[in-house]
């Protein structure tokens, strides 16, 4: 598991001070020290930010807001440029701009050495190289900020690929994670328009999601439990996995030559059909997520190879997503009120699907999804953009404060590598019309009679679990009340915040107390001259006027910091 570690107060994040600096260095370089500023970071590490430099430079200075979030992304290294990428998922958290710009961002580091890569499948396998490998070509064929790749012949004769996370990747991530939660908590601390999103939160998710890409063993079997999907059918196409030979950082699967779906002239030159290769694109992409709920979150064109005969082979599964039954029917249910022009029914499922902390005003909620309807499906189909569509939706959700679920945004997002797909080799392509029977057969799947009996019996064992149980629990309910133990817990939401505000002006009162006693004493002592006296002053008077004046300036600069004035 990753190991990261909420930075206290106290800790001075002493230890992750050098990256720390690093990453504060790059933010004004590029024009966000109004951020940093609003960050109040100064009270929490010492970093001595007055001697980090805030000029930008020229060339950045003519760039857009988004333009500059992509370079310093780009240059804040494999851990920002995968949060980066994440984000892109999530337009109800960065605006569109943003997520053009994050799009762009390339995943493309210099290789690590071949003798580095020699000692990591050593110490995995547990062997030398020459016994594991007949042959291993010394100059990797791709190479990224987690891993790269080789390609290797097995003493069998199997070619294969052999993936290997890049040495100390780790550690890396987890300094910067540290630092992106601490900078997190202080963005909902002190910035209202950010703290509205929990960056916290997000943190925790993209926590989790980087674990899961870091573990090969989850890519291995996101890869073995697609091939058992699609096992009888002969368009789809997904790598042998070679379980014996991989381990959490050493992923060893069969190589495949094929052309790149993005590449098509080549598709052309090859004899391939592209009317074909879209619909079997397609028809993977849509099964996947409306039959059996887990899917490739990232098919994008780098990522999925044309075979001989049309055959679609994906590869890359580090990102999947998985949708529960209930969030595909909502999902589907939605995408009919749609269809049906239906802005309250569409209201309501939106409400389902989503969490909230207070309820929208759904007469606003409607009319917003009504005008949204009018902006988007009185349109002809062959100009409807689906994925701007489910986007622009979930945008309204999220301006009525209701949290979609993440997976909602990866399943657009396989969508939209789909589309952008479907684009470049069949512009014909309808994709409201493809999808469909897909929509159509998950909405009947909830009507099937094994499904209905399934629910049926839960919900009868649930029932009679709470039979079996009631009478216990009013028992002990009855004792507990009878022996003066029962307690009401009652919460208020911002109590701490007031009872936090309270301690502070109590504080600032009572220092402000004993400043005036030591000036009322300190005069007291000057008029008294009470020894010893130079010059015809007290010494002992002017001290306490001087410790008096200390502390008020001191009080003074804490109020200001404060913006209590």
């Amino acid at each position: 598991m990753l190991s990261i570690r909420q930075i206290g107060m106290f800790g001075r994040t002493y230890r992750n001070l050098k990256r720390y600096r690093q990453i504060l260095t790059i933010l004004f370089r590029y024009g966000f020290d109004d951020i940093v500023e609003r960050l109040n970071i100064d009270q929490y590490i010492e970093v001595g930010l007055q001697v980090l430099s805030r000029k930008k430079r020229e060339n950045v200075e003519k760039l857009s807001r988004a333009e500059r979030l992509r370079l310093l992304f780009e240059e804040l290294g494999p851990s920002f440029i995968k949060f980066a990428q994440v984000l892109s998922t999530r337009p109800d958290i960065i605006p569109a701009d943003v997520i053009k710009e994050f799009e762009k961002l390339q995943d493309e580091v210099p290789p690590f050495s071949y003798a580095e890569a020699k000692e990591m499948i050593e110490a995995d396998l547990h062997d030398n190289i020459e016994n594991i490998f007949f042959t291993f070509d010394e100059t990797p064929i791709a190479s990224a900020s987690i891993a790269q790749v080789h390609k290797a012949v097995l003493n069998n004769g199997d070619i294969v690929a052999v993936k290997i996370q890049r040495p100390g990747i780790r550690k890396i991530i987890e300094v910067d994670l540290e630092i992106m939660l601490h900078l997190a908590t202080l963005m909902e601390k002190n910035i209202e328009e950010i703290a509205l999103q929990k960056p916290t939160q997000i943190i925790e998710e993209f926590t989790r999601t980087l674990e899961r890409e870091l573990d090969f063993t989850t890519e291995a079997a996101s890869m073995e439990r697609t091939a058992i999907q699609f096992m009888d059918d002969e368009t789809i196409y997904i790598p042998k996995i070679y379980s014996d030979f991989s381990t959490e950082r050493i992923l060893t699967m069969e190589y495949v030559e094929g052309i790149k779906v993005s590449e098509v002239e080549k598709l052309k030159e090859a004899g391939l059909d592209l009317k074909i290769i879209t619909y079997r694109g397609a028809y993977f992409v849509m099964k996947q997520v409306f039959e059996f709920g887990f899917f490739h979150a990232d098919p994008h064109p780098g990522n999925v190879f044309v075979l001989p005969g049309n055959i679609i082979c994906p590869l890359d599964f580090g990102m999947t997503g998985s949708v529960d039954t209930r969030q595909r029917i909502l999902f589907v249910d939605i995408m009919e009120s749609l269809a049906l022009k239906d802005a309250e029914k569409c209201a309501h499922l939106m409400l389902e699907l989503g969490e909230h902390v207070e309820e929208p005003d759904m007469r606003v909620f409607k009319k917003q999804i009504e005008d949204f309807m009018g902006r988007y499906l009185y349109k002809p189909l062959q100009q409807l953009d689906v994925t701007r569509l489910l986007q622009d939706l979930l945008e309204v959700a999220t301006q009525n404060k209701l949290r979609i679920p993440p997976v909602i945004f990866l399943m657009i997002k396989a969508f939209a590598a789909m589309e952008g797909v479907a684009r470049v080799l069949d512009p014909e392509f309808d994709m409201i019309t493809f999808s469909a029977p897909f929509i159509r057969r998950a909405k009947l799947a909830q009507f099937a009679p094994a499904k209905i009996a399934k629910s049926i019996l839960t919900t009868f064992s649930e029932s009679a679990h709470l039979i079996e149980s009631l009478p216990r629990e009013i028992l002990h309910m009855i004792q507990v009340i009878r022996n003066n133990k029962m307690t009401v817990n009652m919460a208020m939401p911002g109590i701490s915040e007031v009872q936090r505000s309270m301690n502070q002006i109590s504080n600032r009162l009572a220092f402000s107390i004993v400043i005036a006693a030591l000036i009322i004493g300190s005069a007291s002592l000057l008029a008294s001259d009470t020894p010893p006296v130079i010059f015809g002053i007290s010494l002992v008077g002017m001290l306490g006027f001087s410790i008096a004046g200390l502390l008020g300036v001191w009080l003074l600069i804490a109020i200001l910091r404060r913006h209590m004035l």
